[in-house]
């Protein structure tokens, strides 16, 4: 029988048919159960009062009893706004609205005790607070305490859906319901990890009696909210180990060969290690699932070949896949030039592929004389069908869907083909466990010999001149210069430098060097053009947009001049910067920015300043961002979290991982008595958008 929670959200007093459809459009709210897991995202301190004679504009709220003296009308037109005179005795503050000021008349009186909440700013000289919250001393509640703050759309606050609506809401659940909230983690587990009742903490959620109370019921949830993420996760990684089959590869005299005589350079310790870790994946008898975590530069690229390899070595093919064109191209030049000294066939397949080249493609994959493939979605169209698919690359892999990667494996009818996921964006050790804790992880966190570390320098526009003399210094070295700009053309709305301007303007300053350019909009010939001119060495300049971010290697490029550098994500920054460095010279990275940025902009740029580390700048990403948009993942709703933030949780996610780890191998079916709440509650816990699926 399907408890009260799963009643429709229309029959809870006060709502209706119409309310409802406004909640399940615009929060996502259905039932009692979505209501009731639709938890606050701050809390008001309605327990203490401050006096008008102490505040000042950098308190963030404050509330203050008091009455109001004056109300009056200034202002003309458009710019007509209700001013109250409010006072308590230690001095007066302005009352500001500038909408709804003929409802206030008629609501509020003079000389009458009221109580008002809100943030107090500074105008001109004088302190007011701007649209209030207001109520009658004599009607406030006595036991004022910390007050819910949830979230809203334009909608609902229009069809008066605000944040105290939800609030009155979910009280009316609370109270009038008798609601059957069942526990769902095991009591041992409740116990070792103090952890109060899942309905106590529902309860102290929305209505906290104290700061303790609050903290505690944030603890259990947010316990519980990676508990049952990190089960699914692990189940799933177990479950796949178990009874997913893969090939077994354990020939590797083409490796040997290439290993000992075609090597262009010594591999790290980290590239070593990295390798033995895939080599005992693929012998193994189970599928590989892993992830290939390197930064820019770190050489991913001849890993992938050498693991190519040892499926080759084994008589099955192997294939790396893009997500651009570029990056494709990229690819298939650094794996040509080592496939070239064994004389072993490599064809590249993407988009503008002309139709004859791609029927001898289609015919030397099917009957197994082509054993490297190289391409963007291409690869993943019905034509493309392999002898024997041993091993499949992807690079960047949360640029890809789901159903794309899946019509991948989908190649091999039989035997799924081992899977080496790589990514050039540092992701933090807690996303890692949590968005890609499906997969064992393997990590290059050094650099080739001889790279030296980049200096990156920030620069306002009034040094512009300056700049232009180091570069032009650079030029007369012998090197070659990247500047970036965010924008194509010119915007009204943005003050940002653009594309086209900025090409004329580097054109006038250097009028003696040749230049490219390259944007997103330029068709693939003309992008190739100028990329293999500047690889050439034929022009001195590259101005482009962020086209660039991946699929440029030009070891003699040492500078790279990011414009607006306060525009960008720290983790686009990072993969600009790694454009440059590729060389035996000193490369730079030129921060450009307007005098005045934003706080979280002065980090990013403070960052890039101060550390080259791709896993230290992905924690003050994360830090900034929040895990969503991190990998791309807010695009795809691959992780929503409602309590946890990843950035603060690193050591619960760690623990809870643990505790899971400890209890799957003690159960892995979850069949003791003491795991049947689990059971029941795994599939449907908490209605997470996540792909739990072994495609990773």
């Amino acid at each position: 029988m399907p408890s009260n929670l799963d009643n429709k959200i229309e029959f809870l007093k006060g709502i209706g048919p119409q309310r409802a459809a406004l909640l399940n459009t615009e929060l996502g709210i259905f039932t009692f159960d979505d209501l009731l897991n639709y938890f606050p995202f701050r809390y008001e301190d309605r327990t203490s009062f401050h006096n008008i004679m102490e505040a000042h504009e950098n308190m963030p709220y404050i509330q203050v009893k008091g009455r109001i003296k004056s109300m009056s009308m200034v202002g003309e037109g458009n710019k007509k706004r209700l001013v109250a005179l409010f006072a308590d005795g230690t001095g007066i503050i302005e009352l500001v609205w500038f909408q709804g000021a003929q409802w206030i008349l008629k609501k509020i009186k003079t000389n009458v005790d009221y109580i008002i909440y809100g943030k107090p700013a500074l105008y001109g000289s004088k302190l007011n607070i701007a649209h209030p919250e207001i109520e009658l001393l004599s009607e406030a509640s006595v036991h004022r305490g910390l007050e819910p703050v949830y979230n809203t759309t334009e909608r609902l606050k229009n069809s008066n859906i605000d944040s105290k609506a939800i609030s009155k809401l979910q009280k009316t659940l609370v109270n009038l319901y008798q609601l059957s909230i069942e526990e769902n983690i095991p009591l041992y587990l409740i116990k070792e990890q103090n952890l109060i009742s899942k309905e106590n903490a529902l309860r102290q959620i929305h209505f906290p009696d104290n700061q303790e109370k609050l903290s505690l019921a944030i603890q259990r949830l947010k316990f519980e909210e990676l508990f049952f993420i990190q089960l699914k996760i692990v189940r799933t990684k177990l479950s796949r180990k178990r009874d997913t089959y893969g090939f077994v590869f354990k020939n590797i005299p083409t490796l040997n060969e290439f290993y000992k005589n075609h090597l262009p350079y010594e591999l790290t310790n980290a590239q070593k290690r990295v390798i033995r870790e895939i080599y005992k994946d693929m012998g193994s008898g189970k599928q590989m699932n892993r992830l290939l975590q390197g930064d820019v530069g770190s050489g991913k690229t001849i890993v992938a070949f050498i693991c190519m390899l040892i499926a080759i070595d084994n008589n099955c093919q192997a294939c790396l896949m893009a997500p651009t064109e570029i990056l494709a191209n990229q690819h298939y030049n650094g794996l040509k030039e080592f496939a070239d000294k064994l004389n072993m066939p490599i064809a590249l397949l993407t988009g503008s592929s002309k139709k004859s080249e791609r029927a001898i493609i289609h015919e030397n994959l099917i009957n197994g004389s082509l054993k490297i493939i190289v391409g963007t979605h291409a690869l993943l169209e019905d034509p493309v069908r392999f002898n024997n698919l041993g091993l499949a690359v992807i690079d960047e892999q949360h640029r890809f869907g789901v159903a794309q990667r899946a019509k991948l494996w989908n190649k091999n009818k039989t035997t799924p083909p081992h899977v080496l996921v790589m990514t050039a964006t540092p992701i933090p050790r807690t996303l890692a466990m949590t968005l890609y804790g499906d997969l064992d992880l393997s990590v290059i966190d050094e650099l080739p010999a001889g790279r030296k570390p980049i200096k990156t320098l920030h620069r306002h526009d009034r040094h512009r001149i300056q700049v232009f003399g180091f570069l032009r210094k650079q030029i007369e070295e012998g090197r070659q210069i990247y500047i970036v700009y965010p924008l194509i053309e010119e915007s009204e709305k943005m003050d940002l430098k653009d594309l086209t301007d900025g090409y004329e303007s580097i054109s006038r300053a250097f009028p003696e060097y040749a230049i490219s350019i390259v944007n997103g909009r330029m068709k693939s010939e003309a992008k190739d053009y100028e990329m293999k001119r500047f690889l050439k060495n034929e022009t001195k300049i590259m101005v482009a947009t962020t086209v660039i971010e991946v699929g440029v290697n030009v070891p003699n490029a040492s500078v790279m001049v990011i414009e607006n550098a306060e525009r960008f994500g720290l983790s686009q920054l990072h993969q600009l910067r790694g454009r440059v460095g590729r060389g035996a010279d000193q490369s730079y990275c030129l921060l450009m920015t307007k005098d005045r940025i934003s706080a979280d902009s002065k980090v990013r740029i403070e960052t890039m300043v101060k550390t080259n580390n791709g896993f230290e700048i992905a924690d003050v990403d994360l830090r900034l961002r929040g895990p969503g948009d991190l990998a791309g993942t807010q695009q795809s709703g691959v992780l929503e979290l409602k309590m946890v933030n990843l950035s603060e949780d690193a050591e619960l996610v760690q623990s809870t991982r643990e505790i899971v780890i400890t209890l799957l191998e003690k159960d892995p079916e979850l069949n003791l008595a003491e795991h049947s709440s689990l059971k029941n509650n795994l599939n449907n816990h908490g209605k997470q958008k996540i792909n739990w699926s072994v495609i990773s």
